[in-house]
């Protein structure tokens, strides 16, 4: 089986700064990976050269058999994204947002006018279709985010941080859906902190520590090759993080003698 998504030796820099360094990754059509590392490790720049939004790399990046740096507009085409931050244009209400969306991936509207209203039902958003975003919560954006990344039914699905600002019930919606595109055969990459829906939902997860790509296994072998159970303790060990309770040891000494200033 050939990948669907093949990074090669990639290295991406920042002026003097050097956030990515020989990044290798072959992902297979139906992988859900989940893409972890600490805070600067180099996750969001991954996610932007693979839809297309960086370009200034060294190396191979291909998605879907197209080289990613000689035809962007294709990728993107190709991609669904769904960023962590919902910017969207508060002055549209969703269904001008969502429609516009469709325009631009060329879909018609006898496809996406019942796509639209299927989804935003399930979202629990009927009643605000038509509502404009700037009144909306940062989970009602993030609602309409999660739709529109996907509404064009993209064969490979790139989340970043896709549940924030979610309540329970739509973070269960979105692990589910996530599970279902799997089986449909969708390609996932999903880049997160919250460790504990990533061991749940991928069946490979790859961890980037300065750059680098320090693991790239499934989590049961992952366990097995550390002998810890969770995956936050993995994450831990293989980013020399200290102890938690450390840290929190750390940050309630600061409290200490607060009377005396």
């Amino acid at each position: 089986m050939e990948p669907i998504i093949s990074l090669k030796q990639v290295n991406k820099s920042y002026g003097t700064k050097q956030v990515l360094h020989d990044i290798n990754l072959d992902i297979f059509p139906g992988q859900v990976i989940g893409y972890i590392g600490p805070n600067g490790a180099g996750k969001s720049t991954t996610v932007k050269i693979l839809c297309g939004l960086l370009t200034d790399y060294t190396g191979q990046v291909q998605v879907a058999g197209v080289e990613v740096k000689a035809d962007p507009l294709a990728v993107k085409k190709l991609v669904g994204y769904v960023p962590e931050l919902a910017d969207l244009y508060e002055v549209l209400t969703p269904w001008e947002y969502l429609e516009f969306v469709a325009t631009l991936q060329g879909m018609e509207p006898s496809v996406y006018e019942t796509r639209i209203q299927r989804m935003v039902e399930a979202f629990g958003l009927r009643d605000n279709l038509h509502q404009r975003m700037d009144s909306f919560s940062k989970g009602m954006r993030q609602k309409v985010l999660l739709i529109s990344g996907i509404l064009h039914n993209p064969g490979i699905i790139i989340f970043d941080e896709p549940l924030s600002g979610l309540d329970a019930n739509s973070v269960i919606l979105v692990k589910e859906l996530i599970s279902r595109l799997a089986r449909e055969g969708k390609t996932i990459f999903y880049c997160s902190h919250m460790m504990d829906v990533v061991e749940k939902v991928s069946d490979r997860i790859v961890l980037i520590s300065e750059g680098t790509v320090v693991a790239d296994d499934t989590f049961a072998n992952l366990q097995q090759r550390m002998g810890q159970q969770h995956l936050e303790q993995i994450f831990s060990s293989l980013t020399k993080h200290q102890q938690p309770g450390s840290s929190a040891d750390e940050l309630l000494r600061a409290f200490e003698n607060n009377n005396a200033l």
